[in-house]
């Protein structure tokens, strides 16, 4: 058989029956058509019934994958049968599909030259190249049903249409344009006076240069070199590409005002560097030919200094707003005063967050001295005390700010074998006769958020804060487990002994006592690592392939479930032998033989994947997809592997599946699973993962339903308690903000939406007319997919009523908040991922988006290039906002160059949710991570959030600490339509 008739019969297989009848029916109907065809991937449009923009469909035969940009959540679907069915049998009919670039007609675009502008035509371009004019709209056109059988549109023919629709004499208004230009990008039959062209989807900006004249500099703005000719009001000729002009404020509309120069003296080059280039560059690209103008720190970040200072009896208190440490540049009345070194970007609202909290907590403002004497110099003080910026000026005989806290651990123990614990603090510096402040005035202090603490005697020290970040917790520990004679408590022993494993200081007698309590997984030895190794392992990273390799010796299997981002691949890598077999998903497969290269590179890999795939009997590493172990389950679980590495192990969470069955039958003597969500919506699938693992360590699965989760569901602590015991050995989850302190926070929020009237009433017709028969269906013995149809239409509704069939609206008050929210994360320079799970809706995003001027990208199963368009997006320079599909964009990304994520549409299952969200909160990000959910009002989108309480309740009373679960039943779902 053909791999086009592997992949039919695979796709016979998982469509569900009705979706495979439907696919018949478009394929027969000759909905079909071939749109281009590479060595491992066939696109194909197909046509659906009463929509004029056919569909996407892309197979990929020698992989066994697929993908359609349809909304439907079923997959496969109707549209990925029936391309497949055409393709097979064109195949075994020895007749090539019809080409829609042979056989459909399409919109062509004429351009030409008019008085002062561009004027616009369109035709119709028939497969031969004859062009017919198009009289009227296209709309009317395609209500014609015998003149659009032949005619093939795509999205950016409707939206032209409408910007068109009222007739227009001469040229088109500059604003007109402009927008047919930005619809227009994608097109491909444009015409300039009658010769072909192309139109840039970016806008042509000009060029700032920056160059020496005499002692001074000039900066020039001039007209991009690549513009041969200015055609209209904001548009311009590129050769033979046709392009909108960028910053037409500043150039004139027909680039009139070019080139402009300003002279900036030797005094006002601090201001060119400091304001004048930072905001010119986040508009147009800079070119700077001299070394006289300072490089811009972006790391650079504000901070209030408080300058003391003694005149007299008095206690002087300047408060300053600086960048920088030392100073870089001073905020003086607003403005910016540069001081020495390279200069920063200013970031006002973190300006003004500073000046609110210097007047919250001080009553201050910034260039501002403040004089105290008496009593009120002793308040001072005491809310310098709470203060926990900076410090300068004559504070070391104020505050000792100079002098340094030294933690000294003394350690006693007497003939009965009790063991006596003192700690206090050295001083190290200053001016005083104070030696030591004891253990438990420091904690107070940093127990109450203070950065200092007071000195007998007079005067304050700072805080050892790193310390006591690490280990201030521990000691405060070790003092309640004191007794009044100083005596510790024997289980205290073995936080002492950490607590001097972080002072180097011997541990304490007696600890061996406690050894059989520390042997256990929880003190693992250090690892064995690869000698042919490149990395740097982090501590937790070490200590997970400690526990890899204890699994590996012992001869079990495990569940390596670290939190997504936290490098389970590197520590799988680092576990490794020879003769190893790694599955992941197929877009995750090259950075697994990249990472391999990169870190194991005396490792020799095979990926068993593509056309004329083999398996290499002498590598050390094979690397294959889940769509080729369901494929060519035989081939693979005849070889005994040492090892096998499941990546994304969630994908054979169904025991029921292909992949899960063929999955259970490889043979190794060590497997291993790495998921972050080894459990998204009911328990199942945390045994499917550990029978692969461990098989008949959870028992059978009726067994394992009766016993485990059918208890919890009903609320049996004991059942959680014993799932955890059973599997805790077998499984080593970490949480970010446990094991990476360097992660910086994520917060997650609720954008509440309230709907307008006309929104309103779409949703409540959609919920009318669809909630009697879902509870009818859910009551009785119904099909609980088409429950989830129903709620899917609601779901859609609550979102943007042009998802709902027949409504035709323009914007919707989802993506008006969404774009708000937008703006100003791009005003204030953060970028931003928006999430999806449908691209219908991404498609409506867009002009939006464009309307608003904001730049962007996008990634979605119709996406070729996922790398270009990623590194694109985490350039510095690159879009502030990128648009991804759930499905497409929720794995396998690294996207830490965002710090806010939009997640448009909240499904119950919150693992997902995660999933995307962690494509930017991971290793590498360096900004606190914000997660907003958009959910409309009133809708059944805030019931779902209800259940994503559930999912996450369960997933945590199997693998963490908490209690009692439940899973999705249909009473969760009647619960969504009450």
């Amino acid at each position: 058989m053909s791999a086009l008739s592997d992949l039919l019969a695979a796709l016979r297989e998982e469509a569900l029956s009705g979706i495979w009848a439907n696919g018949v029916k478009l394929a027969r109907a000759g909905a079909v058509s071939l749109e281009s065809q590479e060595a491992n991937e066939l696109v194909f449009r197909v046509r659906a019934p009463g929509r004029p923009v056919p569909w996407t469909s892309v197979l990929h035969p020698a992989d066994g994958d697929w993908e359609c940009d349809c909304p439907g959540k079923v997959d496969p679907c109707e549209h990925v049968v029936a391309a497949a069915i055409a393709a097979q049998q064109g195949e075994s009919q020895g007749a090539p599909l019809q080409a829609t670039e042979a056989t459909y007609s399409r919109v062509g675009y004429r351009f030409s030259r008019a008085d002062n502008g561009l004027a616009l035509a369109r035709s119709i371009v028939a497969a031969d190249g004859s062009q017919t004019p198009l009289e009227g709209t296209l709309a009317g056109l395609l209500a014609d049903s015998s003149k659009s059988k032949q005619l093939q549109v795509e999205q950016h023919d409707l939206v032209a249409d409408r910007l068109l629709e009222r007739p227009t004499r001469g040229p088109l208004r500059p604003e007109q344009l402009a927008r047919i230009l930005e619809t227009l990008a994608p097109a491909k039959r444009v015409f300039l006076d009658g010769q072909p062209i192309a139109i840039n989807e970016e806008p042509v900006y000009p060029r700032a240069i920056v160059e020496e004249r005499g002692p001074d500099l000039a900066l020039t703005l001039a007209r991009d070199p690549r513009v041969t000719e200015v055609l209209a009001a904001g548009a311009a000729l590129c050769g033979d590409v046709l392009a909108r002009l960028g910053e037409t404020e500043l150039t004139g509309d027909w680039l009139q005002n070019l080139p402009s120069t300003r002279v900036f003296k030797q005094a006002q080059i601090g201001e060119l560097s400091a304001q004048v280039l930072p905001e010119l560059a986040k508009r147009l690209d800079v070119e700077v030919r001299t070394p006289k103008v300072p490089p811009v720190d972006r790391k650079l970040k504000p901070r209030v200094v408080l300058e003391l200072s003694q005149v007299g009896a008095q206690l002087s208190v300047l408060p300053l707003l600086v960048y920088g440490a030392p100073p870089h540049a001073r905020i003086d009345e607003g403005k910016l005063v540069y001081l020495r070194g390279a200069v920063p970007l200013r970031d006002t609202t973190a300006e003004a967050r500073l000046i609110h909290q210097l007047r919250d907590e001080l009553n201050m403002a910034p260039g501002r001295r403040v004089f105290a004497t008496g009593q009120d110099m002793v308040q001072l003080v005491e809310k310098v005390r709470h203060w926990r910026g900076g410090l300068a000026g004559e504070a070391s005989k104020i505050l000792s700010p100079n002098v340094k806290l030294v933690p000294d651990l003394q350690i006693q123990s007497d003939p009965n074998g009790s063991v006596g614990f003192g700690m206090r603090f050295q001083v190290v510096g200053g001016e005083g006769e104070v030696k030591s402040v004891d253990a438990a005035s420091v904690i107070s202090a940093w127990r109450d958020g203070l950065g200092l603490v007071p000195l007998e005697g007079g005067g304050w020290a700072p805080l050892p804060q790193a310390f006591l970040d690490a280990n201030g917790q521990r000691v405060a520990d070790l003092l309640a487990a004191r007794a009044e004679t100083g005596q510790l408590a024997n289980a205290a022993l073995p936080q002492l002994a950490e607590l001097c494993d972080a002072l180097e200081h011997p541990r304490p007698p007696g600890l061996e006592k406690l050894a059989p309590l520390l042997e256990g997984f929880e003190r693992l030895p250090e690892p064995s690592l690869p000698a042919d190794l490149q990395a740097t392992l982090r501590p937790y990273q070490r200590r997970g392939v400690s526990w890899l390799q204890f699994l590996k010796q012992a001869g079990v299997g495990g569940v390596l479930a670290d939190d997504m981002g936290l490098g389970k691949t590197l520590q799988a890598i680092c576990a490794l032998g020879t003769k190893t077999l790694v599955v992941c998903p197929t877009s995750v497969l090259p950075n697994w033989a990249d990472e391999l290269k990169r870190f194991r590179p005396s490792m020799k890999v095979s990926r068993y994947h593509g056309a004329g795939r083999a398996l290499d009997p002498s590598a050390d590493v094979t690397i294959t997809t889940y769509a080729l172990l369901r494929l060519e389950a035989d081939a693979l679980t005849a070889v005994k592997w040492d090892a096998v590495v499941l990546d994304e192990a969630q994908a054979i969470k169904n025991p029921d599946s292909q992949v899960a069955r063929a999955a259970y039958k490889l043979q190794a003597a060590f497997k291993v699973a790495l998921s972050g969500t080894p459990l998204e919506n009911k328990l199942d699938e945390l045994w499917s993962v550990m029978h692969f693992a461990n098989p008949g360590l959870l028992g059978g699965r009726s067994d394992f339903e009766s016993q485990i989760a059918r208890p919890m569901a009903e609320g049996d602590k004991n059942a959680s308690q014993r799932l955890r015991k059973k599997i805790r050995p077998f499984v080593l989850r970490r949480l970010k903000q446990d094991v990476a302190p360097d992660l910086p926070p994520r917060t997650e929020s609720v954008l509440s939406v309230e709907l307008d009237e006309k929104e309103r009433a779409v949703y409540d017709a959609v919920y009318t007319a669809t909630r009697a028969d879902v509870v009818k269906l859910l009551t009785g013995v119904g099909n609980v997919l088409a429950a989830l149809e129903a709620l899917l239409r609601l779901r859609q509704a609550a979102c943007h009523a042009a998802l709902v069939p027949g409504q035709h609206a323009r914007s919707s008050s989802k993506v008006k908040a969404l774009l708000e929210a937008l703006t100003t994360a791009v005003d204030e320079r953060h970028k931003a991922l928006v999430f999806s799970q449908w691209t219908s809706l991404l498609d409506l995003i867009e002009p939006e988006l464009k309307n608003a001027g904001i730049d962007f990208c996008r990634l979605d199963g119709s996406t070729v290039d996922r790398g270009g368009v990623t590194a694109r997006f985490q350039a510095n320079d690159g879009p502030p906002v990128m648009l991804l599909s759930l499905k497409a964009g929720g794995t396998g990304l690294n996207l830490t160059a965002a710090d806010h994520v939009f997640l448009v549409d909240p499904w119950w299952n919150p693992a997902v949710e995660a999933q995307a969200a962690d494509r930017a909160h991971r290793i590498g990000q360096e900004n606190p991570v914000f997660v907003y959910r958009l959910v409309s009002q009133g809708t059944v989108e805030e019931r779902i959030l209800n259940l994503q309480e559930k999912k996450r309740a369960l997933f945590e009373a199997a693998l963490g600490e908490a209690g009692a679960a439940a899973g999705l039943t249909r009473e969760d779902l009647l619960q969504l339509f009450d």
